[in-house]
């Protein structure tokens, strides 16, 4: 079992893997896969260096944790609605306090550009960044559709970059108001708590692994690092294996007051693109009450239509570690049969209503949601050949802790993409020495860093916790 590949997800019709484990062999007789975009082969490698400077491209009296200095964008698709654009007029008001004009900035996003087309337009080069031409944290406005999944990804590689898309403009404005007035407040009404949620079920590998080698070791620490709560200051609740019941999670939800962190590592439920729970559950997480393959129900997964308005979420950064978690593309990222070409997941990209409900929650926002788009792969806890590697989480959540911009928090899992697109790169460059792996090896390569690559924010990259106000 150790030499199989696995993925994250059950499939919500029939209660079994979304797809089976599998060899690397039989990964890469299938593997869809192909290099990234000949044109951003040099920018890759550059960014890996980039990405370990403690400046990264900013300017070096520029710190990256102050948005004041490092800027704030809103970028909005080219003839959005005008509701659109005065539904998130507050959130600009409210960074426009702070930042300085030259460095506040609203931008367009036009239907189509790509990543180095957006950022040559306005007037900079990757590599570069200058705040007075694309300041540090970028907020999309809009959908997966309007503003590609793709787009967020290769951004994200060198600046902190967030998404906010909903259904209706009342969203998007209750998240506005509602980050303005935690920022604002005198007062915040969050416990100093992380609560950690891992459902552990003994005849499943994935969590097995998500529960014993991401969430224990986060939660409770190991002979090397400190449990990463109580190194901060924070209390830690634990709900693990038998503990982490659908009960449980909506209790932690629902509480007097909202934890400042919430982290879940679980399955996340998937349909078929005709289903039409897919919109309305894909992502769900499910819980231990789930009996085993074979059989799933409603029981067994948390929607978001079950955080009801009664839950307590305002101020509250998420984490949800699942198949689905944060979005769906349209097509598949990973494994296609060959020769058909992309393989339809969804019929159109879409971010998850779960995050959607906790960022415009009536009863007062969560200020951000870090999750997974498509599937997730156990190469995020462990590497192939190298064991647990769960340092990007850790720094995560270390960083929020510590009261720095949750957008620049993600910086270590964009740097673990960027360095794995470049050794990707490394293998399909004919003008190197490196020596090509074989395809099972090749195969796993690909897969590891479409994995690292879809990791995405929800919410403005700029928001924060107050630790010094949290008791």
């Amino acid at each position: 079992m150790d030499d199989l590949l696995t993925l994250n997800g059950i499939d919500g019709t029939t209660g079994e893997y979304l797809v089976r484990p599998m060899s690397a062999a039989a990964a890469a007789d299938i593997a869809g896969g192909k290099p990234p975009d000949g044109l951003l082969k040099s920018w890759f490698r550059a960014a890996v260096s980039v990405l370990k400077r403690p400046k990264l491209g900013l300017p070096m009296d520029v710190d990256p944790t102050n948005p004041a200095r490092a800027g704030w964008a809103v970028v909005l698709l080219a003839g959005a609605v005008p509701e659109l654009a005065a539904a998130v007029q507050p959130l600009i008001d409210h960074r426009k306090r702070s930042v300085p004009p030259d460095r506040c900035k609203v931008l367009e996003y036009r239907p189509g550009e790509g990543m180095k087309t957006w950022l040559r337009r306005h007037g900079i080069a990757p590599g570069t960044v200058d705040p007075k031409k694309v300041p540090y944290y970028v907020t999309l406005v809009g959908g997966p559709a309007e503003i590609p999944f793709d787009f967020q990804y290769l951004l994200d590689v060198e600046y902190a970059v967030g998404r906010l898309a909903f259904d209706a403009p009342e969203q998007y404005r209750r998240y506005a108001e509602g980050v303005a007035a935690v920022e604002s407040a005198a007062a915040v009404r969050n416990a100093k708590e992380v609560v950690f949620w891992g459902p552990r079920h003994a005849t499943d590998r994935s969590t097995q692994m998500s529960a014993d080698a991401l969430v224990t070791p986060l939660a409770d620490g190991t002979p090397d690092d400190p449990a990463v709560a109580a190194a901060k200051g924070y209390r830690a609740r634990c709900l693990r294996a038998a503990d982490a019941t659908k009960a449980n999670l909506l209790e932690a939800l629902h509480g007097a007051a909202a934890p400042a962190v919430l982290f879940t590592a679980s399955h996340g439920m998937g349909w078929p693109k005709d289903d039409a729970r897919q919109r309305p559950a894909q992502g769900a997480l499910l819980a231990q009450d789930w009996p085993g393959f074979g059989q799933v129900s409603p029981a067994h997964y948390l929607t978001a239509a079950e955080v009801g308005d009664g839950a307590n979420v305002g101020g509250l950064v998420a984490f949800l570690f699942a198949c689905y978690g944060a979005g769906t593309p349209a097509f598949d990222n990973f494994l296609s049969g060959r020769g058909r070409g992309p393989v339809a997941v969804a019929p159109a990209p879409f971010v998850a209503a779960l995050p959607q409900r906790l960022l415009a929650h009536p009863g007062g926002p969560a200020l951000a949601v870090v999750g997974h788009v498509e599937r997730a792969w156990g190469y995020s806890i462990k590497s192939p050949g190298a064991g647990s590697q769960i340092g990007p989480f850790r720094d995560f959540l270390t960083r929020v802790l510590g009261g720095e911009p949750v957008g620049h928090a993600t910086k270590s899992f964009s740097e673990r993409y960027a360095v794995l697109s470049a050794e990707l790169l490394g293998f399909f460059d004919d003008s190197t020495a490196v020596v090509k792996p074989a395809a099972a090896e090749l195969a796993a390569c690909w897969t590891e860093r479409n994995d690292a690559q879809n990791y995405v924010l929800l919410g403005d990259p700029a928001v924060r916790l107050r630790p010094d106000l949290l008791t």
